[in-house]
């Protein structure tokens, strides 16, 4: 009786709520938060939720099969201590960064490829091959070595002094890919942590592009 009850008053509460969301003016991340305002490449860019209620998700995102490997569902922790956020951790560090806090960054892990369809704006595209390396810890190259340096020391803000890696003034990294099945960025958290990033300065956001776009935030391409 008392779940006949409570499903007999769902169809009331939903037509009590819907003319309001039908008939809203703007569509908010949450009740009290409207928009973000970011940086991506210099310009000035705001976050927020999409107005069109018939909108769907992307082609690119629509599929449900992909073969693994290597598109395999990733687990919701990949490290101990490494947090896995969602998206309003995200807007929350990308206004950080944009109110210039120099400290933390957020990281497309994808291909260049990728980005072109899109991506988070304030965030910065890191390939993740570019600081990928193999179990035994090398590059099949000097170039691929050097790169993957350069990345940690100019764009995360560790510093290598003796052959190695200080890790005190790097920044808090915030890394995503295309979504749960996506292994672009686990892969590089994984690598990270092994080379002594610390773990409470790396955060995950597992659900990528696909989350981002199946509720309607704002993307951008280069």
């Amino acid at each position: 009786m008392t779940y006949r009850i409570a499903f007999a008053a769902l169809p009331l509460a939903m037509a009590l709520f819907a003319p309001a969301l039908v008939g809203a003016a703007d569509n908010k991340i949450t009740p009290a938060l409207a928009t973000v305002e970011v940086t991506h490449n210099g310009e000035k860019i705001t976050i927020s939720r999409g107005h069109d209620l018939s909108a769907t998700l992307p082609e690119v995102f629509q599929k449900t099969d992909r073969g693994c490997p290597p598109f395999c569902v990733q687990p919701m922790t990949l490290a101990p201590g490494v947090e896995t956020v969602g998206e309003l951790e995200v807007l929350d560090m990308l206004k950080r960064a944009a109110e210039g806090d120099e400290n933390v960054l957020v990281v497309d892990s994808r291909t260049p490829d990728w980005v072109m369809r899109g991506t988070i704006p304030g965030s910065v595209n890191v390939p993740w091959d570019k600081i990928s390396q193999d179990t035994a810890g090398t590059f099949e190259t000097p170039t691929e070595a050097d790169t993957m340096e350069h990345i940690l020391n100019d764009e995360f803000g560790a510093k290598k002094t003796n052959g190695n890696w200080d890790f005190s003034g790097a920044k808090t990294l915030v890394l995503f890919c295309n979504g749960i099945w996506c292994p672009q960025s686990s892969l590089n958290i994984h690598t990270l942590v092994e080379l002594g990033y610390p773990a409470d300065k790396i955060k995950w956001y597992r659900g990528g592009m696909q989350d981002w776009v199946s509720v309607g935030l704002t993307t951008v391409k280069p």
